[in-house]
């Protein structure tokens, strides 16, 4: 792995990593590596793409001071463990957990961890189900997701969880600006408002336009969200 190009573009990005999150990096993409050999994780990529679309696009919370110290954090059909991982390994004072719906994920991620020395809990079930389990829902300061869905239907996957007063981050590319007005109206029904949309730079990637989706929990999630699973994604609200 190059390391280099890692740690200069976490500092490029204001984020300081130390020897032992290097070296967890470095592990990680190794287990990553070990596990595509028998499963579909994640896309085969050259080592350093794979950092600035996986690792240094994960950390982009870090870099606008979005999670405080000790913040018990959620991410939602966390995949290959992204952006929860990065995460993870910068800031292991987190409370992570990391939720999705494919048994063979949770496995890898419960070994990765293991073999990191990172302690994070992980949860196989549907994002809707989930949120209705009393031990979750609106249980978390914040909850992240990348690369899942549409800006509405994140809403309704990912504001259950979030406790009033708490934040949901939803990492989007260039065409968020189409999907706001079914957002906006997406968050007002589960009890959210959206705060802003910040840039997410990757250093030296002017070809990529990505940004992160705030909302704000500033409500109560009525008890009829999230609604069965797989009809947010069919029927997203606020659309």
């Amino acid at each position: 792995m190059n390391k280099e190009r890692l740690k200069s573009g976490l500092l490029r990005m204001g984020i300081e990593a130390d020897a032992l999150a290097m070296d967890r990096f470095e592990a990680f993409h190794a287990i990553l590596d070990e596990y595509n050999q028998r499963m579909d994780l994640t896309a085969v990529l050259s080592e350093d793409e794979r950092i600035d679309r996986h690792d240094l696009d994960s950390a982009a919370p870090l870099s606008h001071g979005l999670l405080a110290p000790g913040a018990r954090v959620i991410d939602v059909g966390t995949g290959a463990g992204f952006p929860g991982m990065p995460l993870l390994i910068l800031r292991p004072d987190l409370r992570m957990t990391f939720l999705d719906a494919l048994q063979k994920r949770i496995g890898f991620l419960q070994d990765a961890l293991a073999r990191l020395g990172l302690s994070a809990q992980t949860l196989h079930a549907r994002a809707e189900d989930a949120a209705r389990l009393p031990e979750h829902r609106e249980q978390y300061d914040v909850a992240v997701s990348r690369a899942v869905a549409g800006a509405a239907t994140l809403q309704e996957l990912m504001l259950p969880f979030v406790r009033q007063g708490g934040l949901s981050i939803a990492f989007k590319g260039p065409g968020l600006a189409q999907e706001m007005t079914a957002a906006r109206r997406a968050a007002f029904v589960l009890g959210g408002t959206v705060r802003a949309v910040v840039d997410a730079p990757i250093p030296g990637r002017e070809d990529w336009a990505h940004v992160l989706l705030l909302t704000d929990k500033t409500g109560q999630t009525p008890k009829a969200y999230p609604r069965r699973a797989g009809t947010p994604g069919k029927k997203p609200l606020g659309t």
